[in-house]
């Protein structure tokens, strides 16, 4: 399969919106109808997603585009940030797994910040100007140049349209998928479909995907709240064009005196015999307890739900555990770590000066809140021990679990 119709699919909307939130968010490439353009012939949902997983492969795409963001209020950021306050910026992909992706954002004074992703097969850089910094590592098991190689080598074969269908069906017993409707997105023949999920209760609405009826690449994706028409996230592109990228555009470097972060996952120690992290995952409350160097606050039941699942994870030098509650859209995960005294009461952000969050006492405790139209996040410290506390629910509820641990 080709890397920009399967591949870039899972990577392009990781890193635009949440690589993002590494960063984050986890999230999308997304493009604007402008109207007037040619629209391709009505076809079923199934038909539709097949001939774009079979269509023949591009070899290059390059866009222009344009990245909204309405999770953070205008009093709540400060400054200019092409992740929290949206951007336009330029989009290259290549179809031997190189994605290069530049946003430019403007303060109210006139002030510009640059971000700039690069992925190469299997390694990724982001570069934040309002920092001066560059972070690097390696994406997850499974993308990058893994992935592509196997799929070049037959490894991996497009579905059938007998198994696109069966995939529709899953999804739909979680989802409400719409039809396949022909749109026009920045001047190419496209398909959209709206995915709205079946569990109410949550803070999401649903999302859009459009992609190229041609060419199988994806051109929209937007995230919606519930009750709201207009999308709380989007990253568009306002032109696209098909073909060979020259290579020279993937040839970044990190600026002069710009500070470099690794933020790679540390090497595992081969106790698993190398299958992986899931065979020497601790779980359950016991064990995780055991393994933590703090007591555990993990009750049965939190905010009317039940305590689904505890686990043992790496928190710099000690170990932290995450616990959560419900199922699907509507549960709650809590996060329990030891406090690092150098970062104690820092601002939800990498460099501590563009989120100015309100203030929310827990218990007697002093912690943040970040109250998003997709989801709400607590944190607050306790005893040497930092909670955060998340979901994509109402404040009113997270903060209730947040005072019940």
């Amino acid at each position: 399969m080709s890397f920009l119709r399967k591949i870039s699919t899972r990577r392009l909307f990781a890193l635009g919106a949440a690589v993002v939130a590494v960063m984050g968010g986890a999230t999308a490439l997304a493009l604007a109808a402008t109207g007037g353009g040619p629209k391709p012939p009505p076809a079923a949902l199934p038909v539709a997603v097949h001939d774009a997983l079979t269509a023949p492969q591009v070899q290059g795409v390059t866009a222009h585009i344009q990245f909204t963001n309405h999770l953070i209020s205008g009093s709540t950021l400060q400054g200019s940030d092409p992740i929290l306050s949206g951007a336009s910026g330029r989009l290259w992909a290549s179809s031997d797994g190189k994605l290069r992706l530049e946003l430019q954002a403007s303060g109210k004074e006139g002030a510009t910040s640059d971000s700039q992703i690069l992925v190469v097969g299997k390694r990724f850089q982001v570069y934040d100007s309002g920092s001066n910094t560059v972070y690097r590592g390696e994406l997850p098991q499974g993308h990058g140049s893994d992935a592509k190689d196997a799929g070049q080598q037959g490894g991996e074969q497009p579905p059938s349209l007998a198994e696109v269908k069966k995939g529709l069906a899953k999804l739909a017993e979680h989802a409400n998928p719409s039809g396949a409707s022909p749109s026009d997105v920045a001047g190419r023949p496209a398909y959209t479909v709206k995915i709205t999920p079946k569990q109410d209760g949550s803070l999401l609405g649903g999302a859009e995907l459009a992609w190229d009826a041609t060419h199988g690449t994806p051109l929209r994706a937007a995230v919606y709240a519930t009750g709201d028409s207009s999308p709380v996230l989007e990253l568009k592109a306002t032109d696209i064009s098909y073909g060979a990228v020259d290579s020279s555009v993937f040839d970044v470097t990190a600026p002069p005196g710009a500070k470099v972060t690794d933020i790679s996952p540390p090497a595992k120690n081969g106790s698993d015999g190398g299958n992986g992290s899931d065979q020497a995952q601790v779980t359950g409350l016991d064990a995780v307890q055991r393994q933590v160097s703090f007591q555990l606050s993990a009750p049965a039941n939190l905010a009317g739900r039940s305590r689904q699942d505890v686990r043992a994870i790496e928190s710099g030098n000690s170990g932290g555990a995450l616990i959560t509650y419900g199922q699907g859209l509507t549960g709650i995960a809590v996060l329990e770590q030891p406090l690092d005294a150098k970062h104690s009461g820092a601002s939800a952000t990498d460099n501590g000066q563009q989120l100015q969050l309100p203030g929310v006492q827990v218990n007697g405790s002093k912690g943040q809140e970040l109250d998003t139209p997709l989801g709400t996040v607590i944190r607050f410290e306790r005893d040497g021990v930092e909670y955060t506390i998340a979901g994509s629910l109402p404040p009113a509820t997270i903060l209730s679990a947040a005072q019940a641990l």
